[in-house]
């Protein structure tokens, strides 16, 4: 299972979201990714700042669309224990 922070520079929910993330992640020893959507962007992936880029921070799931503007801690926790083995 993984785990995509898409956040933006500056953006103090991005912020939070990160704190979250680091916090419960790091209970239940699951890595996360943070990928900044700008970046990505001038980096030739433009797609991300365009379908994410209004809505941030972003928490994807195995690629699709977990929650927006902030960690929606108790379905990320359920979802990461349903899959564990």
């Amino acid at each position: 299972m993984s785990i995509t922070l898409l956040t933006r520079d500056g953006c103090s929910a991005c912020e939070a979201a990160r704190a979250d993330l680091d916090r419960i992640c790091g209970e239940l020893s699951v890595e996360f990714d943070i990928v900044d959507v700008d970046v990505a962007a001038t980096s030739g992936d433009a797609e991300l700042r365009a379908e994410y880029g209004d809505r941030l921070p972003v928490v994807l799931l195995d690629g699709e669309e977990h929650s927006y503007w902030e960690v929606d801690e108790p379905r990320l926790r359920a979802d990461l224990a349903a899959a564990k083995p």
